[in-house]
């Protein structure tokens, strides 16, 4: 159904748990042309059960509610009673509010400052099969999708070593010798036995063949012919 493209009206149920805030909702409704409010709610099991015996279009569920809130009643419908959209109208914008919303079957999600014209939008978005948003959630939502995946902090070396004498015994299971590994980290050579000498009392090895198997064993190196998957 799309009411607003084609003069259908659309049925609407609102739930809100304030009587003052949901008779004028009501009231607010009644005056917009393609909306009919066939029920109102005040709580989320109120309004699962009024789906079930009003089968509207769209449901208006505000979130803080008792017994039931809007998370869990918009979960409810969306499984039972797929051919009901539900636009939620909140005072609450935060993360914690919106996206719990939106997992459990919300297509649409408005403020409680939102105009009469605004909320006949989004009911006719939502039945147009489309997202019914407020600006300021779509911009949330923008942001939310563009900020970096948190990155995986690096596991914390073994047995105490430091970052740059696990880094030496890194290039001791690669295979290179003490010049070698100087060049590689541009310190003298001198310096990197002090490092081998230090790891090796903090692992209690004993030899360089002792130190490959450790790395093997720590996941700090690969055996030469083993692939990670």
């Amino acid at each position: 159904m799309t009411a607003g493209a084609t003069g259908t009206t659309a049925r609407v149920i609102v739930a809100d748990d304030q009587t003052v805030v949901r008779e004028g909702i009501v009231m607010l409704l009644g005056l917009l042309p393609g909306i009919e409010v066939v029920g109102a709610a005040g709580d989320g099991d109120e309004a699962v059960r009024l789906v079930e015996e009003l089968a509207p279009d769209v449901v208006l569920m505000d979130l803080r509610m008792p017994r039931c809130d809007g998370v869990e009643a918009t979960r409810r419908i969306r499984a039972e009673y797929p051919d009901t959209e539900v636009v939620v109208l909140t005072t609450y914008v935060d993360d914690e509010s919106l996206f719990p919303a939106l997992k459990a079957g919300a297509r649409g999600y408005l403020t409680k400052d939102a105009g009469g014209d605004e909320i006949v939008r989004a009911v006719h978005s939502v039945l147009s099969g489309d997202a019914g948003l407020a600006p300021a959630i779509q911009r949330r939502l923008l942001e939310k999708l563009s900020q970096p995946e948190p990155s995986v902090p690096a596991p914390e070396p073994p047995d105490g070593l430091t970052a740059r004498e696990t880094e030496v015994l890194v290039l001791i299971a690669e295979g290179l010798t003490n010049q070698e590994i100087a060049r590689r980290l541009h310190v003298s050579t001198a310096t990197v036995k002090t490092h081998i000498n230090n790891l090796f009392a903090k692992t209690g090895l004993k030899d360089r063949a002792g130190a490959v198997r450790y790395a093997y064993a720590h996941g700090l190196a690969q055996p030469p012919g083993r692939t990670v998957t």
